[in-house]
């Protein structure tokens, strides 16, 4: 099929430690830029010289104009600038865009950064017009969200993610016991890696089943941590990773599909747009699901990864809570999940959190995950998720 030829690869990346502070961070959006391309440059052992090419997700100090403004304050000229939107699932979408600019000769080396977004809580937001204004909460006028469904609460991600996982529990049942499995073997792979948030602090199932509930079925530690962080990498040609310092990570295939904003809206809320991502990606780098020898899937919540673990391929629709029960999901299992710990252990660093996945997989194809290194890693699975399941993208990354 038409798509990549996985001639470009990812050359080096770089994942800030999470830190749990109520604080703003300290720099702005572009000096965070600035700090994380440095690092992101230098563990590929390029010039910034060399960069020509930047993909953002956007920045704080410039509502448009935000590659220019980058391409200004960090002193490159770019041949190949991008801004992406898609939510959870930009950090994957930017990584295939890149490739597809480095494979159509666009550019030659290009900068893949996301900052780690500070959230501040809603309480804590002064809202700009009158409260009681249909639709002041979103900030947002106009919108189908704004009229019909955030004057009724159904705002957010804890109730909607609770709503889909009810659906789920109606149509196949529910093993809350599964869903913590997932938390638990993830908090172990965190415990092996020094940067996650969580690092040796390990927790049992009964310790998930015993934590507040969020939204029914949906416990506290089923739920993200927000950690401050940042994370990026560099997407080269076949020349500059060839003679690269690490291990090219080859980006051989992607998939991208999305059809909906919320459940409201989705024809089905338990059958996801990652299965028609994840086959054109699979498809695309002509590889087998059994070829996966490391998955990094986006965590927001447990119910989101039994789902995107069944629609992606890797088990029968129904059959994900049997799928993970029955498996040793951590680095030294049958079937390596999020092994740095994921965004439930390691951190989501706001916007960072999806790029996290991705420097979780080129970690391990690069073997650089230390005690937490999976055995003969050579390809691995990543997946992103915007919204309420709602935007969708599949990675293929494969090493030599």
């Amino acid at each position: 099929m038409a798509g990549l030829r996985g001639e470009a690869a990812i050359v080096g990346f770089c994942e800030l430690p999470a830190q749990r502070k109520q604080t703003r961070p300290e720099l702005f959006t572009i000096e965070q830029w600035a700090m994380l391309s440095k690092l992101a440059i230098g563990d590929a052992g390029l010039k910034a010289s060399q960069i020509n090419g930047l993909v953002t997700h956007g920045i704080a100090e410039s509502d448009m104009f935000a590659p220019a403004t980058l391409s200004e304050y960090l002193g490159i000229p770019l041949n190949f600038g991008e801004r992406v939107d898609l939510g959870g699932a930009t950090a994957a979408g930017m990584v295939w865009r890149a490739a597809a600019a480095v494979e159509l000769g666009i550019c030659d080396a290009v900068l893949v950064i996301v900052p780690g977004s500070f959230m501040t809580p809603k309480s804590q937001i002064q809202p700009a017009v009158d409260p009681g204004y249909l639709g002041a909460s979103s900030g947002k006028f106009g919108s189908p969200q704004a009229e019909f469904e955030i004057p009724y609460g159904n705002l957010g991600q804890n109730a909607p993610y609770a709503q889909i996982a009810r659906r789920y529990a109606s149509e196949f049942g529910y093993d809350d016991r599964a869903t913590a499995k997932i938390a638990v073997d993830q908090r172990t792979n965190a415990c092996s890696t020094p940067g996650a948030v969580f690092h040796g602090k390990p927790i049992t199932i009964d310790d998930v089943l015993a934590s507040p509930m969020i939204a029914d079925p949906i416990r506290m530690l089923e739920v993200v941590m927000r950690v401050q962080g940042g994370a990026g990498i560099v997407v080269a040609n076949a020349d500059i990773a060839r003679r690269g310092r690490n291990r090219p990570v080859w980006v051989k295939g992607f998939g991208e599909h999305l059809s909906f904003k919320t459940p409201t809206y989705a024809e089905d809320m338990v059958r996801t747009p990652i299965a028609k991502a994840a086959d054109t990606a699979f498809d695309m780098a002509g590889i087998s699901r059994s070829a996966i020898d490391v998955a990094s899937i986006y965590d927001c919540y447990t119910i989101t990864v039994v789902m995107s673990l069944e629609d992606a391929g890797f088990c029968e629709k129904g059959k994900g809570m049997e799928f993970v029960s029955s498996r040793d999901l951590t680095f030294r299992g049958d079937f390596p999940l999020n092994t740095a710990g994921g965004q439930l252990s390691y951190g989501q660093a706001g916007m960072a959190g999806g790029m996290h996945h991705v420097c979780d997989g080129v970690r391990q194809v690069m073997g650089r995950s230390g005690a937490a290194q999976v055995a003969d890693c050579n390809t691995a699975f990543v997946t992103g998720n915007g919204g309420i399941m709602s935007e969708q993208v599949a990675l293929i990354l494969q090493g030599d």
